[in-house]
């Protein structure tokens, strides 16, 4: 069995990563090309359950998130990560385990007053009301790729036009594709 690859999606909480990821990994599932996405909430509730968010607990968990994807992308598991991963560090960590021939760091990048609009989880409200410390972008730095493989602007595309660079990205990067057959429909 030959190795996976990994993708990292970072930006900041509601920038749009959990739609993307679950788009790219429906139209690689139509191309036969499966993939699992690692994502941060998911990972926590299990590893960290009452988590606290301190520099420490989060250099803690982005280790063991970059070493399970290490793991899986090893075993020749493609993997997607869905997590803000707020300082580079982290990322570039994951990156150096996986093996930069094998990574792909992809900014979804929006402003934090859009975020802060999109908040389904409420993150942002909790931060504004003193009930949340560590909200990156607010009370936490969030560091922005200084390489990215690709930035795509959550804030001036549609969620469909987000998955279809990104797998694009993909397709061309670890399949040497330009485009897939059924990327027109």
């Amino acid at each position: 069995m030959g190795y996976g690859w990994a993708v990292w999606l970072t930006g900041l909480p509601a920038s749009g990563k959990s739609t993307i990821a679950r788009g790219v990994a429906e139209r690689l599932a139509e191309m036969g090309i499966q993939v699992q996405v690692l994502e941060s909430d998911e990972l926590r509730r299990v590893l960290t359950p009452k988590p606290t968010y301190s520099e420490e607990e989060r250099d803690w968990f982005y280790h063991v998130m970059a070493w399970i994807g290490w793991l899986l992308v090893k075993n020749g598991v493609n993997v997607i990560f869905d997590a803000t991963a707020n300082r580079r560090a982290y990322r570039e960590r994951a990156k150096r385990m996986i093996g930069p021939e094998r990574f792909m760091e992809i900014y979804v990048r929006c402003p934090l007053e859009i975020c802060m609009q999109r908040d389904r989880k409420g993150i942002y409200r909790l931060a504004l009301e003193g009930k949340a410390k560590t909200v990156p972008g607010l009370q936490a730095p969030y560091e922005e790729p200084l390489e990215p493989d690709l930035v795509v602007n959550t804030d001036r595309l549609r969620p469909d036009e987000c998955v279809e660079l990104v797998l694009k990205a993909i397709l061309k990067r670890f399949y040497g594709r330009e485009t897939s057959s059924i990327t027109s429909r």
